[in-house]
């Protein structure tokens, strides 16, 4: 009998697997390649001032083509890895340029898109050892300077919609972990939430999610992806695992690939289409 059962198990989830790959199909090739002839986004660098951390901290942030002081966006935080910062979305992910490049496909609700430096400490550089504690916890106090001080400041300086269902939350590995803690952590700020092939940083399902029938009722969208060559799967499947087991809606994506930003700019790819609109939900994953 525990045979059959574990077999039936395996039959579900592969299955469930099989249904996502299914939906989302690699990007296609040049997905990442910038086309001049095409309209272009701006990219700049802010500085905001961060009580959480004493000082001035730097974002960079990305605005659309077409861009006018006069409309109101949502805005997607964009959160990177242990060994980033504010511009490796833009040096290693092309993330400006995916996003170009789906705004010429018509493809994407307008949006501004910050990417930060989730390393909330004085000397936020990504040098010496990563590892280290100090900087290890600095990506748990980022919690404090991203609510307390960087949303606040884009809110105030930059023409935004400043409620919950107009603010999403992704990141990458670290950042994956972090924007699964805060953003499931703080439903009361964010309504779209992304973990891409998130790091031990995650927490535990039952901490994430501990009320899953408020998760149910306030978030658009939780989206959780992993290569399925990378080492770091378990955190990912576990997560997808106790969702299914409370039928809280969400999108589990295992695709090819390992724990690199060819699997992370896959992910904001087809993440970032489903932004800010109305998301199908025969797209939602409701068994193991």
């Amino acid at each position: 009998m525990k045979r059959i059962y574990v077999l039936i198990t395996c039959v579900f989830a592969f299955s469930n697997i099989a249904f996502a790959q299914t939906i989302f199909q690699q990007a296609p090739v040049g997905f990442d390649v910038e086309k001049p002839e095409i309209a272009h986004g701006t990219v700049d660098t802010l500085s905001y001032p961060s009580a959480t951390v004493g000082n001035t901290r730097q974002a960079t942030i990305y605005t659309p083509p077409g861009y006018s002081e006069d409309e109101k966006y949502p805005v997607l935080y964009l959160l990177h890895g242990i060994g980033g910062d504010e511009y490796a979305w833009l040096k290693n992910g092309q993330a400006n340029v995916i996003l170009d490049n789906l705004y010429a496909q018509n493809k994407l609700q307008p949006m501004i898109v910050v990417m930060p430096n989730g390393r909330a400490m004085e000397n936020d550089r990504a040098t010496g050892d990563i590892f280290a504690p100090d900087k290890v916890q600095a990506f748990a106090t980022f919690e404090q300077d991203l609510l307390n001080d960087l949303v606040p400041f884009i809110e105030e300086n930059y023409p935004v919609h400043t409620d919950r269902e107009n603010r999403a939350l992704a990141g990458l590995s670290m950042g994956g972990g972090q924007s699964l803690n805060f953003g499931l952590g703080n439903l009361d700020h964010f309504a779209w939430v992304g973990g891409f092939s998130s790091a031990p940083n995650t927490k535990p399902p039952a901490e994430l999610v501990p009320d899953p029938d408020q998760a149910k009722e306030q978030l658009k969208l939780l989206w959780i992806s992993c290569g399925d060559e990378d080492n770091l799967m378990n955190f990912s499947q576990r997560t997808h695992e106790y969702l299914a087991e409370h039928e809280v809606p969400h999108i589990f994506y295992v695709e090819p690939g390992g724990h690199d930003f060819e699997v992370w700019k896959n992910d904001l790819y087809h993440f970032s289409q489903l932004l800010f609109k109305p998301v199908d939900h025969s797209l939602f994953n409701h068994s193991k």
